[in-house]
């Protein structure tokens, strides 16, 4: 049976503008490329099966087709509901990758499509938020027969990895991605930070020089959408719960308070703290009129939209990824993307050359797991160093930039505890 045969995809008439995406992020993904040609030559992959679980855009699609071409037979679904771009899910079906992905899908539609990428029975997963890890630890451990392990893509995933390995439920190896060196400090850092403003921009067409903006959670996501806020002119907030990142996001130069008095004060807000409601009922009733509410943690639970509806009289969409809640006392605020990704669900997500790294990683966390998954054990597991080094390097050469190394004697002299 074809790719075509088996794939759920909404329109094969769509897959010229999918490959014209592909291709643009090809030409700026020169680590992966890289990679590809040793996986061509090595082909690490021959004869698995790999099920790949990301927010399906072409940079993803991109790394669909490397891991195919280290000889895997592929086959992909969307982590969200609304960053997938039916485009590039029919360009990957012509390319021979096996698709059940839409935009805007149900929620039933959404499960069902999860776990007919499973139906496989994969050697291999990539995951983004553990929804294929938990599909395959509840109602269908049936289709994890041959799993040898996987990586997992971002913090919400590990976080439910490592409740599941606590409790000594996990049944296979996984890499925690995210955890990587050229992951957090870039992708989380300067992707998030570019990406989330690049969404809210397009889709609000406001200014944001002058305003204040709320950056809810100081991790490194939360340190980018700050940054980038503060280049854009804005007086920025950042609302923490960590003492010492609260004290970091002060020495950074940002206001820092707690969350009811913020709420008072912001015109735009942005959640990335990977929790549930960090923007709820207590907080609306503070808010301006006219306040702009966006979440760039994995699931859309971070704005508490049930609560928000509850105050409301009338809710409308009124531009695109834009919901209009009127309350009760006249003021309206707006809700970017349903609550959902902001960057992903408005926004074409990260650029390429971030998200060449991070995708280098997953390449490279895939095949170290697939080689030692039996000495790995049923864990969470970090992106062993040599690898994040690597990905580094093979970066700075794409750039036409090289570093230092070591003489033997200052090797010794860092080595020895007698030499001064």
């Amino acid at each position: 049976m074809s790719t075509l045969e088996k794939s759920i995809v909404t329109d094969m008439a769509l897959a010229p503008d999918g490959h014209l995406k592909i291709d643009w992020v090809q030409a700026h993904m020169p680590v992966l490329n890289r990679i590809r040609e040793q996986f061509e030559k090595e082909q690490p992959f021959k004869g698995l099966k790999v099920t790949i679980s990301l927010h399906l855009e072409a940079k993803t699609a991109y790394l669909a087709k490397v891991v195919k071409a280290g000889g895997a037979e592929v086959t992909i679904t969307g982590s969200n509901p609304l960053s997938t771009q039916d485009d590039v899910c029919a360009a990957l079906v012509e390319d021979g990758i096996t698709v059940f992905a839409k935009y805007n899908p149900s929620p039933e539609e959404y499960k069902e499509l999860l776990i007919k990428s499973l139906e496989s029975k994969p050697d291999l997963i990539i995951d983004d938020g553990g929804d294929l890890v938990s599909i395959l630890h509840s109602e269908r451990t049936d289709l994890a027969v041959n799993v040898r392990g996987g990586a997992e893509e971002t913090t919400t995933g590990i976080l439910r990895l490592k409740a599941m390995e606590k409790e000594g439920k996990l049944a296979f190896p996984m890499v925690a991605v995210n955890d990587a060196f050229c992951k957090y400090l870039f992708d989380n850092r300067y992707g998030t930070g570019q990406s989330v403003w690049d969404g809210i921009n397009r889709t609000t067409n406001l200014v944001v020089a002058g305003k204040t903006v709320v950056v809810v959670g100081y991790g490194w996501c939360g340190k980018g959408v700050a940054m980038r806020a503060k280049g854009l002119g804005a007086n920025v907030i950042v609302t923490e719960i960590d003492a010492i990142k609260g004290v970091e996001a002060y020495m950074d130069g940002f206001a820092v308070m707690p969350m009811k008095e913020a709420a008072k004060l912001g015109d735009f807000f942005v959640t990335v703290t990977g929790n549930r409601d960090v923007i709820r009922g207590e907080h609306y009733e503070v808010m301006k009129d006219g306040a702009i509410l966006s979440n760039a943690g994995h699931f859309d639970v971070e704005v508490n939209k049930p609560e928000l509806a509850a105050l409301s009289t009338t809710i409308r969409t009124v531009r695109r990824n834009i919901e209009e809640y009127q309350l009760k006392d006249g003021r309206k605020l707006y809700v970017l993307a349903e609550g959902r990704l902001v960057n992903l669900a408005a926004g074409d997500g990260h650029p390429a050359e971030i998200m060449d790294m991070t995708f280098a990683l997953q390449a490279m966390s895939l095949k170290h797991v697939n080689e030692q998954y039996k000495a790995l054990g049923q864990t969470v597991v970090n992106v062993p160093y040599v690898l994040d080094e690597q990905v580094a390097r093979y970066k700075l050469e794409s750039l036409g930039t090289s570093i230092d190394s070591l003489s033997d004697e200052q090797k010794l002299y860092l080595d020895s505890w007698a030499e001064h």
